[in-house]
C-alpha cells in the first residue's frame, strides 16, 4: 500500500497537495474547530446554550441549502475562479466573526464560515479529485481528505494558542488574513503546475479489460429518481449526523459517562490518527473493490463502539468511541465520494457532489437540535448511544439493498 501511494504521489503531487491544503483550510468551518470558540461566543454575547445552539443550527441549515445551488457552479467555471471565490468568502466569514458584537452578526459569521469552510472548500477539493482521477480515484480522495485529520490534530492547539494570545475576536482576524496571504498564492501555483501534468489513466469512453466499466453520465435528477440512492442515504448521512451531535453536546456526554474534558481532548489525537489511517487504507480498497461494494461495511466499527458506550463506562470506552468515529468518518469519505462517480459518471459530478454535501450539512444542523430535545426530555447518555447504534444498524441493513455489487446505472 505504501509503495502504491508513493508512486501515485510522485506523479500527481501538485493536484494532490492542492486538494489536501484546500480540505485543511475548510477545517476552520468544521464543528470541531468552532466548538473551541463556543463558550466565548456565549459569554461575550450573553447567549444561553439554547440560543447558541439554535443560532448554530440555523446558520448551518441555511449554508447547506445554499450549497446545493452554488456548489454545482464548479462544473461551469474554471477551478482558479472558483478557488478565488471561496477564498474571499472564507476571509469574509472570519472578518465578520472578528467584528461580531450581537447575535445577528454571529449568525451571519457562522453561516459564512459553514458555507465556505465546511461546504465549498472541501467540495472544491473532493470534486477536483473525483474528476481528475479514475483508476486512482480512491487514493486521490484519501490523500486530499488527509487535510481533515491533520486539522483535527493541529487546529485545536492552534485555537487555544490564538485565544490565549490574542483573544477570541482577534483570533478570527489572524485566520482572515491567513487565507488570502498563505493559502491562495500556493493554491493557484499548484493548479497551474498541475495543468502541465497529464492525469488521464485511461480513455473514459473505453470499456475493455484494463479499464473500469463504462459509466453513462447521470444528472442530479437521475440520482434523485433512483430508489437505490434513497436506500443508501441513511448510511451516507449517518457519520456527519452522529459525529456533529456528539461533539456539539460533549458538555452533556462527558459528565454522563464520567469522562473529563482533558481525557476527551486526548482522545481527539487518536480520533485524528485513525481518521487519517482509515482514509488512506480505504482509498486503496476503493481502487481494488469499488465504493459500491464497500459502502455497507464501513460503519461496523461505529456500530460496535456505540453499543459499547450504551452499556459500559470507563475511560477506555471514550478512546474506543473516538477511534471508531475516526475510522468511520475516515473510511467513509473515499468510499462514499467514489460511489457517485462510479454510478453516475463525472459530467455532472459537481452538481451531484454539491447536493450530497448540502444534505450532509443539513444533517449536521438537525442533530444538535434533535440531541438537545432528547437530552432536555430526560434521555441519558447511554440511552442516546443505544438509539444511535440502532439507527446505524438500520442504515447498514438498507445499504445492502442499494448500490452494493450492482452494475453502474445506465441513463
Amino acid at each position: 500500500m505504501i509503495q502504491e501511494y508513493l508512486r501515485f504521489i510522485r506523479h500527481s503531487w501538485p493536484i494532490l497537495i492542492f486538494g489536501m491544503m484546500t480540505v485543511f483550510m475548510g477545517n476552520f468551518g468544521q464543528s470541531f474547530f468552532i466548538s473551541w470558540f463556543g463558550s466565548s461566543f456565549q459569554e461575550s454575547l450573553g447567549l444561553s446554550a439554547t440560543s447558541y445552539g439554535t443560532a448554530y443550527s440555523t446558520a448551518t441549515l441555511a449554508s447547506g441549502l445554499l450549497l446545493m445551488w452554488i456548489g454545482g457552479s464548479i462544473d461551469k467555471v474554471s477551478l482558479e475562479k472558483f478557488v478565488i471565490f471561496c477564498t474571499i468568502g472564507l476571509s469574509l466569514a472570519a472578518l465578520t466573526l472578528w467584528q461580531a458584537n450581537n447575535l445577528t452578526m454571529l449568525v451571519i459569521g457562522i453561516f459564512l464560515l459553514r458555507f465556505f469552510g465546511q461546504g465549498l472548500f472541501p467540495h472544491t477539493a473532493i470534486t477536483t479529485m473525483m474528476k481528475t482521477f479514475s483508476l486512482n480515484r480512491g487514493k486521490g480522495l484519501s490523500v486530499a481528505t488527509t487535510g481533515i485529520p491533520l486539522g483535527e490534530i493541529l487546529l485545536p492547539s492552534l485555537a487555544v494558542f490564538l485565544i490565549a494570545q490574542f483573544g477570541w475576536q482577534q483570533s478570527w482576524m489572524v485566520i482572515a488574513l491567513s487565507v488570502p496571504l498563505l493559502y491562495l498564492p500556493l493554491a493557484l501555483f499548484l493548479i497551474k503546475r498541475g495543468k502541465n501534468k497529464k492525469y488521464a489513466e485511461h480513455d473514459p469512453t473505453a470499456d475493455n479489460e484494463t479499464s473500469k466499466p463504462l459509466v453513462e453520465h447521470g444528472s442530479r435528477r437521475t440520482l434523485l429518481s433512483d430508489v437505490r440512492f434513497w436506500l443508501a442515504l441513511p448510511i451516507v448521512l449517518a457519520t456527519p449526523f452522529i459525529v456533529t451531535g456528539i461533539f456539539i453536546h460533549q458538555g452533556f456526554f462527558l459528565p454522563q459517562m464520567g469522562w473529563t474534558p482533558m481525557l476527551f481532548a486526548n482522545c481527539f489525537v487518536f480520533y485524528g490518527v485513525t481518521h487519517w489511517l482509515s482514509s488512506m487504507y480505504a482509498g486503496v480498497l476503493v481502487d481494488r473493490f469499488s465504493g459500491r461494494q464497500l459502502l455497507k461495511y464501513h460503519l461496523i466499527p461505529m456500530l460496535m463502539a456505540l453499543l459499547l458506550a450504551s452499556q459500559l463506562t470507563g475511560n477506555w470506552v471514550a478512546y474506543a468511541l473516538l477511534i471508531s468515529l475516526g475510522t468511520a468518518i475516515g473510511s467513509g469519505s473515499p468510499i462514499i465520494n467514489a460511489l457517485w462517480a462510479e454510478v453516475y459518471g463525472t459530467k455532472h459530478l459537481g452538481r451531484i457532489r454539491a447536493l450530497m454535501a448540502s444534505l450532509a450539512v443539513i444533517s449536521t444542523s438537525i442533530s444538535p437540535i434533535l440531541f438537545g430535545y432528547l437530552i432536555d426530555n430526560g434521555t441519558t447518555g447511554s440511552q442516546l448511544f443505544f438509539w444511535l447504534s440502532m439507527y446505524v444498524l438500520l442504515a447498514m441493513f438498507l445499504a445492502f439493498f442499494s448500490y452494493a455489487n450492482e452494475k453502474p446505472l445506465e441513463t
